[in-house]
């Protein structure tokens, strides 16, 4: 007789114990995926051999590249190739230094909170690496188009408005901020003339939508293409409608 069949209760217990702690380290507890080892990045494809342009597009605070990945899944055009990275672990002071993707520190989430300059200055050289991945393979990049939502829109915003580079196609910041708002319009030092797409929801209760009209009211002043657009009863996060205008928008600034 075999130790499962004399112990029936003991190996049930085992067994659910091997399960349980599978789940526990196989789950991200600080993002929005199940997923611990998450590839650097995500690229959904129609068409390897003839896309003529790329859209980054840059997860929030917790998330991942394959969290966000799901927004495009059913605005995917056929000759775009979508990029999205998942930002590196590090201590977060705003969810009491819990470790989780984050591309940079936060100390809090309003427009009149400290901010550490140091972190967002890193995560916009960062970003300034990915596009340039992307050259390399052969994109320009007044090909690209580069976004995310919230803290992804943020270094998205900061990056390419004040690293001076060539103009990307267009930028996309979806219940977003501008970080060390403070030092605009004399930081803004790129992509002036660059359409940017920003996407808020009224319901907001992460990024207040006054956040969110401050970063516009910042950003048309030193951007005449800025464009701003309030979501009714959309919280901290997408809808399909949102994501259908953020469709024509990439259609638009990509066009075959």
């Amino acid at each position: 007789m075999s130790w499962w069949s004399r112990f029936p209760l003991a190996a049930l217990v085992l067994l659910l114990t091997v399960v349980v702690l599978l789940i526990v380290f196989s789950v991200d507890w600080f993002g929005l995926t199940s997923r611990v080892s998450e590839k650097s990045e995500l690229i959904k494809l129609e068409s390897m051999a003839n896309y003529t342009g790329t859209v980054i597009f840059l997860h929030g605070l917790g998330d991942s590249g394959n969290g966000v990945s799901s927004f495009f899944k059913n605005i995917q055009l056929p000759h775009i190739k979508y990029v999205f990275p998942t930002a590196e672990k590090m201590p977060v002071a705003v969810n009491h230094g819990m470790v989780m993707n984050s591309w940079f520190n936060i100390f809090g989430l309003k427009s009149t909170s400290d901010e550490d300059e140091a972190s967002i200055e890193a995560a916009a050289k960062h970003l300034q690496t990915l596009i340039a991945e992307q050259e390399s393979l052969g994109i320009n990049r007044d090909r690209i188009v580069v976004g995310g939502l919230s803290q992804g829109g943020a270094t998205s915003l900061y990056s390419l408005l004040t690293i001076p580079q060539k103009p990307v196609a267009g930028i996309i910041g979806l219940s977003t901020w501008l970080p060390l708002h403070k030092k605009f319009p004399k930081a803004a030092k790129a992509n002036l003339e660059t359409p940017i797409f920003l996407c808020h929801g009224d319901a907001d209760g992460i990024v207040s939508l006054e956040f969110g009209q401050l970063t516009a009211e910042k950003l048309k002043a030193v951007n005449r293409h800025a464009e701003f657009n309030i979501y009714p009863g959309l919280p901290h996060w997408v809808n399909d409608k949102e994501m259908n205008d953020v469709s024509l928008f990439i259609n638009k600034c990509l066009s075959r």
